[in-house]
């Protein structure tokens, strides 16, 4: 059915327990073919058995998309995914993000700028995010893992298989410092048509995304089509004109993506969108104080008028500490604290570090 279509169907019949609930006249005026009725109505008990047994494994996340930990910005996409199959730290999740994607088969200079791009970016307090393939992507995650940042792996195939088979070892380090994401759950191979609805994922869980290189046939050219559909920024590098790698970034910087030299540029870009991030999910979880009231003194934000920031404020020090540490201490829900740190990084009274810790800015 696909995520969006199962999403309306939900919401049309009152609920998931309804969907199952209902008899084949309900679900045919509901505009299903007699295929997804039959699913419905007649389940494979074996698929949910390993559904079931793989969330059972410490660390094994489902996320519905009425859920409150769904990320709010892939929430806000034209046809999210309607749950997603976490394996690691959910909370990465609400970390701000900047997806870093390219070719699979990269020169050395593409390799390079990949490493020293996605680095720095990870220093700035970003989370890398990327599909983990062969080249850019597996470029990506590796040096956000090398510098200390988070990373989020989004892939075409159920959680329980790494596709490609060489990217094993690198998943294995992702489950420890990031996050594994999918919409797919266990058991599901890999199919090229997964891959084009796996792109929508990483750029929808991104701020902006990043193209190292790419050549005019590049699967990377789609989802820097969808970013743009998802109103995200598309940022490029410029390359030789003799290189069939650049081809594809000099298409996007005609078509209107954002041609970048250094990570500063793209920090500099992605400000105002943050800014938005912060207060929809401010919006979201519906806190009575005003923007109005979250003005900041000189030496540090007039906490008192909210007991939430006052909460948080107590829990943060100028020494870094891990986002688990703030949310545990604070007793406050991820999203409340990812919302109020963004907040308080954009007006230069909290700072973020490698890893997902924070500290009050010095």
């Amino acid at each position: 059915m696909g995520g969006a279509r199962l999403i309306q169907l939900v919401d049309k019949l009152g609920g998931i327990d309804s969907v199952v609930a209902a008899g084949q006249p309900a679900l045919r005026q509901a505009g299903l073919d007699a295929e997804a009725i039959g699913a419905i109505r007649n389940p494979d008990s074996s698929l949910l058995d390993l559904d079931i047994n793989w969330l059972a494994e410490s660390d094994h996340h489902l996320l519905t998309w009425d859920s409150d930990r769904y990320p709010a910005l892939l929430r806000d996409t034209p046809s999210p995914p309607a749950a997603l199959f976490v394996e690691g730290d959910p909370n990465v999740l609400w970390q701000p993000q900047i997806a870093v994607i390219g070719s699979r088969n990269p020169t050395t200079g593409g390799r390079e700028n990949a490493l020293d791009f996605s680095s720095e970016l990870s220093r700035q307090g970003l989370t890398i995010t990327s599909g983990m393939a062969s080249g850019i992507d597996s470029c990506a995650h590796m040096a956000a893992l090398k510098a200390g940042g988070l990373t989020v792996a989004v892939t075409g195939t159920g959680l329980d298989r790494v596709y490609p088979a060489s990217s094993r070892q690198l998943a294995q380090k992702i489950r420890q410092q990031g996050v594994l994401v999918s919409e797919f759950p266990p058991g599901t191979g890999a199919k090229r048509s997964h891959f084009p609805s796996r792109n929508r994922i990483i750029s929808g869980l991104s701020l902006g995304v990043l193209v190292i290189e790419a050549g005019l046939n590049s699967g990377t050219l789609i989802t820097a089509r969808m970013a743009g559909n998802q109103g995200r920024d598309v940022f490029a590098l410029p390359g030789s004109i003799h290189n069939p790698m650049s081809k594809g970034c000099h298409r996007l910087i005609r078509d209107g993506a954002r041609l970048v030299e250094n990570v500063a540029q793209i920090m500099e870009e992605l400000a105002p969108l943050a800014g938005q991030l912060a207060g929809q999910l401010r919006k979201e979880l519906e806190t009575p104080v005003e923007q109005s009231q979250l003005e900041f003194s000189e030496h540090e934000p007039q906490v008192e008028q909210d007991p939430d920031y006052r909460k948080l404020w107590s829990c943060l020090g100028f020494d870094p500490r891990p986002m688990d540490s703030i949310i545990d201490q604070s007793g406050l829900t991820a999203r409340a604290v990812s919302a109020m740190l963004l907040m308080l990084e954009l007006r230069g009274k909290a700072e973020a570090h490698p890893g997902g810790a924070w500290s009050r800015k010095k």
